[in-house]
């Protein structure tokens, strides 16, 4: 990341500082925050997109143990700067990205003499902000509240989902991030359980679309979320629940810092438009660059999985041999061998498997509990990834077998525990050259740019979900709408998603037209199907043909028209094809006339659409298409995939 044009203004005191001073605007002029000090010397900011107020008044500060940094601040000089970075990604929305954005680092002294600095860097889809400090005079190093807020107008809406309750759930499972959008909610609306609400949170406030979320974390600090200050359009950063730890009678939430410190960013997806939100690449941009090592052994792909609709009894040798077998049918890179392998396959047969699927071109991906003593979940591998030792233990035979990666479920929460227990798990399978997936987990929060070995993560109320209970199913339209404007802008997420036959004992509320758009929609760095090979041979040829030949990774994504819970339409190419594709939240049918002239121009289009029938799609090749007004219908809970050449 280069930092350009450096003009440190020094000791500019805060009686003698300009407007200016305390303004930083977007490269193109349209986002500006404002910093200031109350009378008091709390210290304040506040947002405009052109010219229009999008959070008010809000607040910052740290409550650190012995050292007062909230209030009592003057303000001692600012630093300028503007910043420019390019960097690639393995997963998402895009492939290659450039980052641009003025900073500008407010400086701060306290009454006992603490520093504290708050650096704002603002590009022209938002802007973040985060805290520094070089050392405390009191030796403190333990955080106990973080004042951070966002302040919307009190008209604003509100699109949330609500954290579970720490060791409720499943097997005290809980918390996972899996739960459903509360949508188009007023502002302050209160949330229904005390632990909050998770990122990313989409606002509307006047006439702006706000996506607040956080970037950037380490292992310095705990996961956050946002509470509401009752009877106020505010919400404020909070920490996790005291019990979202690995050892509950050791351990703590609370950040214990080491200085020089800086915290994750908060940041800030601003735009006049829901494109602009659904295009941010902020989420990435301020993520920490890639830990040093060589990933070119990173392979995103496809994966098959017997689990989703065939649950515990498939995990045997011979239906995973067939999974294989499916896989490298369907050209997929990967198998995913879920719970209880070790046990009813077991270790020596997994490395026969793994070199069948070897010569089919087809690498294993394994399950594993990550938890010790912190729920009561019995299914295994189970407490073997507890320590370094255990770890490069399990991982050096994993990789003498030639699998490819891990798919690690039932983590314990938010706590700064738990986010290094996550770090360690990234770099000592990058060492062995396993890829990750984590379930029952956290946000990413931009860790796929940090550990390149994360190739996705769930963090979502998936797919599973949907064959335990009717209503669930029924709740997956117009869920998918608003995880497309939230939870998957930045991230991948691990929905496992396509299911193009009968669920067992489920009555599917989609279309098959909306299923096959969901891989082209959702953005995971593996992408596990859960349609069976049975149901998979029972499809016509030319969806056999397009998931066959299914992109890999994305060089470009474009946002077309939608709204959050009702539908989604975007184009993303790969290569020389683009992949457009719609989703319909809604129980009517919708119509749409498209512009779709960003992506070019095509000599012709192969189009997947609906019937009246759900289960049925209609298939067409068109030449000269008319992109400036592509004419799709979407039917209840329907969609379409196009894609053109």
């Amino acid at each position: 990341m280069k930092i350009l044009h450096l003009a440190a203004a020094a000791a500019i005191i805060l009686a003698g500082c300009t407007k200016a001073d305390t303004d930083v605007t977007s490269p193109d002029g349209r986002i500006k925050v404002s910093f200031s000090l109350s009378a008091n010397g709390e210290p304040r900011y506040s947002a405009q997109l052109d010219g229009q107020t999008v959070i008010g008044c809000s607040a910052l500060g740290l409550d650190v143990d012995g050292s007062n940094l909230k209030d009592g601040f003057r303000l001692i000089s600012t630093v300028s700067a503007g910043v420019e970075d390019r960097y690639s990604l393995k997963t998402g929305k895009q492939t290659d990205y450039h980052y641009c954005a003025n900073e500008k680092i407010f400086n701060l002294l306290t009454q006992s003499g603490d520093t504290l600095g708050i650096a704002f860097r603002v590009s022209d889809d938002g802007f973040a902000f985060r805290y520094q400090i070089n050392s405390l005079k009191g030796g403190q190093n333990i955080v106990n509240d973080e004042f951070s807020s966002f302040c919307f107008a009190d008209s604003a809406r509100a699109w949330l989902q609500i954290m579970a309750i720490a060791k409720t759930g499943w097997c005290g499972t809980n918390p996972s991030y899996e739960e459903n959008y509360t949508q188009n909610v007023p502002v302050g609306t209160p949330c229904p359980w005390p632990s909050g609400w998770v990122y990313p949170a989409l606002f509307q406030s006047n006439g702006a679309w706000v996506l607040v979320s956080e970037t950037g974390l380490t292992t310095q600090y705990c996961g956050t979320r946002l509470t509401e200050i009752a009877g106020t359009p505010e919400y404020k950063v909070r920490f996790p629940m005291p019990q979202e730890v690995i050892d509950t009678a050791t351990q703590d939430i609370r950040p214990q810092l080491t200085f020089p410190w800086q915290s994750p960013w908060r940041t800030v997806s601003v735009s006049s438009n829901l494109k602009g939100i659904v295009e941010s690449t902020i989420g990435t941009d301020l993520a920490a660059p890639a830990v040093d090592g060589d990933y070119s052994w990173v392979k995103p792909g496809h994966a098959s999985w017997s689990w989703a609709k065939l649950k515990d009894e498939s995990v045997v040798y011979d239906v995973q041999k067939r999974f294989v077998d499916y896989a490298a049918r369907m050209r997929w890179e990967y198998c995913l061998v879920d719970v209880n392998w070790d046990r009813t396959i077991g270790y020596d047969r997994i490395a026969e498997l793994a070199q069948y699927a070897a010569t089919k071109g087809v690498g294993l991906i394994l399950w594993y509990n990550s938890s010790g003593a912190w729920n009561t979940t019995e299914y295994t591998p189970k407490s073997r990834l507890l320590t370094h030792e255990m770890r490069e233990q399990e991982f050096s035979r994993l990789e003498q077998m030639g699998v490819k990666g891990i798919k690690v479920d039932f983590f314990a929460g938010d706590g700064q525990p738990v986010m290094r227990y996550y770090a360690d798990i990234f770099a000592d399978a990058a060492a062995h050259h396993l890829m990750v997936n984590c379930h029952g987990a956290t946000l990413p929060r931009g860790w796929q740019r940090t550990y390149p070995n994360l190739v996705t993560m769930e963090a979502v109320k998936g797919f599973e979900y949907s064959t335990f209970t009717q209503e669930y199913q029924d709740m997956i339209p117009t869920q998918s709408c608003c995880w497309l404007f939230t939870r998957n802008v930045f991230d991948p997420m691990d929905f496992t998603p396509m299911s193009l036959a009968a669920i067992p004992g489920i009555e599917r509320a989609t279309t098959n037209a909306f299923e096959l758009a969901l891989p082209v929609l959702f953005l995971s760095g593996v992408q596990h199907f859960a349609e069976t090979d049975d149901g998979m041979a029972a499809q016509p040829d030319y969806v056999v043909s397009l998931l066959q030949d299914f992109p890999t990774t994305w060089d470009q994504s474009l946002f077309i028209d939608g709204y959050p819970g009702q539908y989604f339409v975007a184009a993303r190419r790969s290569g020389d094809k683009w992949y457009v594709a719609g989703i319909n939240g809604e129980k009517a049918a919708r119509r749409l006339t498209l512009d779709l002239s960003a992506i070019g121009s095509a000599d012709k289009a192969e189009i997947f659409t609906d019937t009246d029938n759900k289960w049925q799609m209609a298939h067409s090749i068109a030449e000269n298409v008319d992109l400036k007004a592509f004419e799709v219908t979407m039917q209840p809970n329907g969609g379409f995939v196009a894609v053109f050449e």
